[in-house]
């Protein structure tokens, strides 16, 4: 593989900074550390998130692609940073839930932790100057957010996710309560992208039920640095 040379930054998030490669088709992914809560309403930086978050992204995306599963990810190139294909992201996050947590739990009046019977999949519009409200298969239609052929690839793969997600977790003694994907175009096709992360999952102890995740950040419960090192480490061993 050619030399890539790292170019001007195209975008910068909450959580990863994104930069132009000699590469047309290639990008790369700058990870941080900072940290974000409630639409970025509550903010402060966790140490090291950046390193967990790749080396975690770089590690499940690479299983995913074993299983089959079509992603951005191509390589890994330095503690923080990654090598992406350069994915056009739909702006439809899609949200996997399989037991309460969060703000279904506070929505429908549900017991945190009941197991779903069936996964629970919710799409929220990618949109932070609205809040990334929640919206259904009509408004994605309507906003003209994705077509409905994407919604349907979209669909399959998160259960197809889901369903490699829960039984590589669960081996590591860790349950996933739910998550959030983002999806894009490349040539054509819809592939996953963005991360997969303590950040964009909520992952408990199997025998304690102990938060793993961003929720101990967002709900000032203390040991964060060490949960997501925790994440990590049960994921590489």
């Amino acid at each position: 593989m050619c030399k890539i040379e790292k170019l001007q930054m195209l975008y910068e998030g909450k959580a990863k900074k994104v930069y132009k490669t000699s590469h047309e088709d290639q990008y790369i992914v700058e990870y941080k550390d900072d940290a974000t809560a409630f639409n970025g309403e509550k903010k402060g930086t966790i140490t090291n998130k950046g390193i967990v978050n790749n080396q975690m992204t770089a590690l499940i995306f690479s299983i995913l692609k074993e299983q089959g599963i079509d992603n951005h990810y191509i390589e890994t190139l330095s503690d923080r940073e990654m090598l992406v294909k350069a994915v056009k992201i739909l702006p439809v996050e899609v949200i996997l839930r399989n037991a309460a947590a969060g703000s279904i739990a506070k929505r429908l009046g549900l017991e945190e932790g009941k197991i779903f019977k069936t996964p629970v999949l919710e799409f929220c519009y990618k949109n932070d100057a609205l809040g990334d409200p929640m919206i259904n298969e009509d408004h994605v239609m309507v906003l003209e957010l994705a077509t409905e052929e994407e919604i349907k690839a979209i669909k399959v793969l998160t259960i197809k996710i889901n369903d490699v997600l829960k039984k590589f977790f669960i081996e590591k003694n860790l349950k996933l309560i739910d998550f959030k994907l983002e999806f894009g175009l490349y040539k054509g096709q819809v592939i996953l992208a963005d991360e997969i992360s303590p950040d964009t999952c909520r992952l408990w102890d199997v025998h304690t039920n102990e938060k793993l995740d961003k929720d101990r950040f967002r709900r000032d419960l203390g040991n964060v640095e060490e949960s997501y090192q925790e994440v990590l480490s049960r994921l590489k061993g």
